[in-house]
């Protein structure tokens, strides 16, 4: 039996499928997780047969119910996680490729903020949408997604920590597509087809030039700075003392 909590492979239309493995914990994000989805996400983007990355799960009740609350950490762990979890939300804002995200299920927190770091997202008829920051104390949220719904919906969202269903998600463009639950993979592999078959060359140009006129990545690096120090020099979240 595998100790992974992650899947990945890549397929003969050069799409690269991560999976998050975790359905017993509702996908709860790790450290040794965060490890892996780092590890592939760095091969994908260095692979020159993957030319879009599809972020899923293997369970479509949830992509992932955010941080691990239940991890073991010293504050000096809690520290390194919360830089792994702004590491990656980097390398995916900042992937070269095209990136779609399943949203099926619970996506919260830190699966809310992987979901926003990728460039297209479908929606599962099950969606529960929410980002818990506020709540939290967590300085985290802005960054990425005020740039996709509009600095009056992320206000909303961020400020009451609200969960949202698809139909508000779709409405305010935070998923661009709505499918049955079961069949949000399945949209997302297609999708990705459609993108895949396109020149990879003018589609990376593409989002390089929409990124650099967004200052996305930029925001997303400052946010991720943030978040790090508040968890080193403040309460922080999820520590034993």
């Amino acid at each position: 039996m595998s100790d992974l909590l992650t899947n990945y492979d890549v397929d003969d239309n050069g799409i690269a499928l991560l999976q998050l493995d975790r359905p017993d914990s509702r996908n709860a994000i790790n450290t040794a997780m965060l490890e892996e989805l780092l590890g592939h996400v760095a091969a994908a983007r260095e692979d020159e047969n993957a030319r879009v990355l599809v972020v899923s799960s293997t369970d479509h009740m949830g992509l992932s119910a955010g941080a691990d609350v239940r991890e073991d950490l010293d504050r000096e762990g809690a520290v390194r996680r919360m830089q792994l979890f702004a590491d990656l939300y980097d390398d995916l804002v900042g992937f070269p490729k095209p990136t779609v995200a399943v949203c099926h299920g619970a996506v919260v927190g830190g699966g809310a903020e992987i979901a926003v770091a990728c460039d297209l997202r479908v929606g599962g008829s099950n969606l529960r949408l929410r980002f818990p920051g506020a709540g939290l104390g967590v300085p985290v949220g802005p960054a990425r997604l005020v740039t996709l719904c509009g600095l009056s919906v992320a206000k909303y969202l961020l400020i009451t920590s609200k969960e949202i269903a698809v139909d508000e998600a779709h409405r305010w463009g935070l998923v661009h597509k709505v499918v049955s639950a079961p069949r949000t993979e399945e949209a997302a592999l297609q999708l990705a087809g459609q993108v895949a078959a396109h020149p990879p060359e003018s589609v990376a140009r593409i989002k390089r030039m929409l990124h650099e006129w967004d200052d996305i990545e930029g925001r997303s690096k400052s946010e991720g700075e943030g978040q790090v120090a508040w968890q080193a020099e403040g309460k922080g979240l999820g520590y034993r003392d």
